[in-house]
């Protein structure tokens, strides 16, 4: 037995770096001395025990590498609330508010430079040209005074017997058609005086004097509307719109508001869709003391479901169902039920409680009863 060890030991060691060899030598040198030992050198069995020791604290600190884990970031379960959201953009505008626009192509000889000034309903803003159809009225005028004329020269004859009573009704007739055609000429020319049609604030201004006013629907000339109360005209994806009703709460975003959300409440809902853009318009009503100003675009998040004390976790610590909670060093799989799903927090019902420390996000691979190496987000964010 004894011989198979010393062949054994003797086939290993021969394989060896020398470097090792020169540690734990050879089994008997020429100069050793009766026990096994040279002058100067550590004896045989001590450096053997040396690097046995050596050895085995090298496979232990490779174990304990091993065995420690990924790291991990875990934040706390916690107490909340949580909402679930709609997302919406929109354009804030006046409640009450009306475009002034040009009935026909015609060039501004006059435009009122009232911008931001009040107004009332009636007041002529704008003046357009209108050489050409006082030219035509009167033209107009000058046929019927002349119709009235002739008019009145047959009802003469008439009572004389002189001409018949179907020529003067012919004659009246054309009166009637030549009074018709003053009038409408008339309206048209009212038409070129440009008022506007409530009272309010001038909003907004696009003209000068000379320039061609157009008939689109880009080419308005004026904005005139109440400064307050203010709304807001916001687009909803289709998908979503189920979820929207009246007098939900709205939070509301602009980038240049710092600090909380500005609040809304929806009003009403367009009863048709855009079927090309696939949304539907969503009325917000905003409260009167806003700081939103007309014609700003916002972000809105309208709140459809929302919950009070619930265990909040992080959206992405969720995953298949299962959260990894940190016992120690070790972690648990934990199956959780999702309630309202936020933007990037969620409800979750299980066995957890507020504190419990969880991963979050949890790391590929990571298994039930996994050790691993925790640290907190909070630390991570500082």
């Amino acid at each position: 037995m004894y011989e198979t060890i010393a062949k054994t030991w003797a086939t290993t060691r021969n394989g060896w770096p020398g470097t090792l060899l020169g540690w734990l030598g050879s089994p008997r040198d020429e100069d050793d001395d009766d026990r096994g030992m040279s002058p100067g050198r550590i004896p045989h069995a001590e450096r053997r025990l040396l690097a046995l020791v050596a050895l085995g604290f090298a496979l232990i600190l490779i174990w304990w590498w091993w065995d420690r884990g990924p790291e991990v970031k875990v934040v706390p379960v916690s107490i909340g609330s949580a909402a679930a959201v709609v997302y919406a953009t929109g354009v804030v505008e006046p409640v009450n508010w009306a475009k002034v626009t040009a009935p026909s192509r015609k060039r501004i000889v006059e435009i009122c430079k009232c911008e931001g000034e009040p107004v009332k309903k009636g007041q002529v803003l704008v003046r357009l040209d209108d050489d050409e159809e006082q030219a035509v009225l009167s033209e107009f005028e000058s046929r019927l005074t002349r119709l009235k004329e002739d008019a009145a020269r047959l009802e003469t004859l008439v009572k004389r017997n002189s001409v018949s009573r179907v020529t003067l009704d012919d004659k009246l007739t054309q009166v009637r058609e030549y009074e018709a055609r003053v009038a409408m000429q008339k309206d048209r020319i009212s038409d070129l005086a440009l008022k506007s049609p409530l009272d309010g604030i001038v909003m907004r201004r696009i003209g000068e004097v000379g320039e061609i006013a157009g008939i689109g629907e880009r080419d308005t000339l004026l904005w005139v509307g109440e400064p307050k109360p203010l709304k807001i005209i916001a687009e909803v994806n289709e998908d979503d719109i189920l979820k929207v009703a009246p007098d939900q709460r709205v939070l509301l975003r602009h980038e240049g508001h710092e600090g909380a959300p500005l609040p809304a409440t929806v009003e009403r809902i367009t009863p048709k869709g855009d079927p090309e853009s696939k949304t539907f318009r969503v009325h917000l009503n905003l409260p009167d003391d806003t700081p939103l100003k007309v014609g700003m675009s916002v972000e809105a998040n309208i709140v459809v479901a929302e919950v009070q004390d619930a265990l909040i976790v992080p959206a992405e610590a969720i995953s298949s169902g299962h959260v990894f909670k940190l016992t120690g060093s070790r972690v648990t799989r934990v199956p959780v039920e999702v309630g309202i799903r936020g933007t990037d927090r969620v409800e979750v019902k299980g066995a957890l409680a507020a504190g419990d420390l969880i991963v979050s996000p949890p790391v590929a691979a990571l298994q039930d009863g996994d050790n691993v190496r925790p640290i907190r987000a909070d630390e991570v964010s500082r």
